[in-house]
């Protein structure tokens, strides 16, 4: 049976590649040299309900659904990874917030991100705590009415430019995953130090940041949902935010093959276009095939995690995220090839697609971890 997009979400998808080709595409060399954070596109992208587009009407979102959203992400990584990425995590947490959080903090602060005039980040990953969420260090202690948090986050997406955070902390510290909580803080509160990282391979116009919490003193009415349960209301975004990324690699990758196919139709060599040979051709057809594969696994990832199935949800979401991950990887690798030398520089878009590409193998889970998740349910 063929699965079809409705007429409202090609709709969507009609709207942000619009936006993608006519805002971000333009200026998206520029940002990556430049390592610039694209506040200003953000803004216009909210605009169009690009920002944080799950976001419940009621909250002043676009009320999509996870595919729906989904098509936006890859939409803006088609057009750019970095400024896609940019645009696209503007509200890290803000799921966390959604589901979770207390009425106050809805009001607070999801329309400030859906209209563009905030940004959350999500601070899990520590320095030495990456796919091993249990283990993590940071710790939230009560002191009076009060949480104080301590520790080190790394890898944060926003952590320079975030109004607001979603801590996860351990409020239990011997219990692993059992004694995780998720706090909600300012990141104008005394003691939350970022540090820029701008020395990445790829997605240069995404801000990232190493956050220390020194004394971070934050009220107990800051707690999202129940203390120590963090860790299992983070479990309700595993699968939707692994089919994200999956998203994005397809979104990379489609750019890679764009800009191939192009030029392929373009390049003279030998007396006609190298498009008309062979070679060319079967390595268009190969990449587009895989890009083609990796979408199609990726919706099918976004049902199941929309539809509440756990189980089914975490297995296509993470063989998702695997396929795409490695497939964008390789279809960037073969879009430079048909470039040839002239892919190697950027002057053209691919290797920064190829840069790009290379992290959604990483994020949300490596490509190991997957496997690992993957075999869980088989065996």
């Amino acid at each position: 049976m063929a699965f079809q997009l409705t007429a409202e979400q090609e709709a969507i998808r009609d709207a942000v590649r619009e936006f993608g080709e006519n805002e971000i595409t333009p200026v998206a060399r520029e940002h990556d040299e430049e390592k610039k954070y694209p506040a200003d596109l953000r803004k216009k992208a909210a605009q169009y309900d690009l920002v944080a587009p799950t976001i419940e009407e009621e909250y002043g979102g676009a009320g999509m659904s996870l595919l729906e959203g989904i098509i936006v992400t890859e939409e803006l990584w088609r057009a750019d990874p970095g400024i896609g990425s940019a645009i696209g995590s503007a509200g890290f947490g803000t799921s966390m917030i959604q589901k979770f959080g207390d009425e106050w903090m809805k009001e607070e602060w999801l329309p400030a991100v859906a209209a563009g005039d905030a940004v959350s980040c999500s601070c899990i990953s520590e320095p030495a705590h990456g796919s091993n969420v249990a283990g993590i260090e940071t710790t939230a202690e009560k002191d009076g009415d009060d949480y104080v948090i301590n520790g080190n986050k790394m890898w944060i997406t926003n952590g320079t430019v975030a109004d607001v955070g979603v801590v996860m902390a351990k409020t239990t510290p011997d219990a692993g995953r059992k004694g995780i909580s998720a706090i909600l803080v300012p990141t104008d509160t005394e003691g939350f130090e970022p540090s820029k990282i701008d020395n990445k391979l790829g997605i240069r116009a995404s801000d990232l940041a190493e956050i220390t919490l020194d004394d971070v003193r934050v009220p107990q009415e800051n707690l999202i949902g129940e203390e120590d349960k963090g860790f299992y209301q983070l479990m309700n975004f595993f699968a939707g935010g692994r089919a994200s990324v999956a998203s994005q690699a397809v979104g990379a990758a489609q750019g890679a093959l764009d800009a191939a196919i192009e030029y392929a139709g373009e390049r003279d060599q030998f007396g006609q276009k190298i498009g008309e040979f062979q070679a060319i051709q079967h390595k268009l057809a190969e990449m587009a095939t895989k890009v083609e594969a990796a979408r199609s696994l990726t919706y099918r990832a976004a049902g199941y995690a929309a539809e509440g199935d756990r189980e089914l949800g975490m297995k296509y979401a993470s063989m998702a995220k695997l396929f795409a991950s490695e497939r964008s990887v390789e279809v960037a690798d073969d879009a430079i090839q048909v470039f040839g030398g002239s892919g190697y520089v950027s002057d053209y878009p691919v290797e920064r697609f190829y840069r790009d590409a290379r992290i959604t193998k990483i994020y949300e889970g490596t490509s190991e971890i997957q496997k690992n998740i993957i075999a869980d349910r088989l065996l």
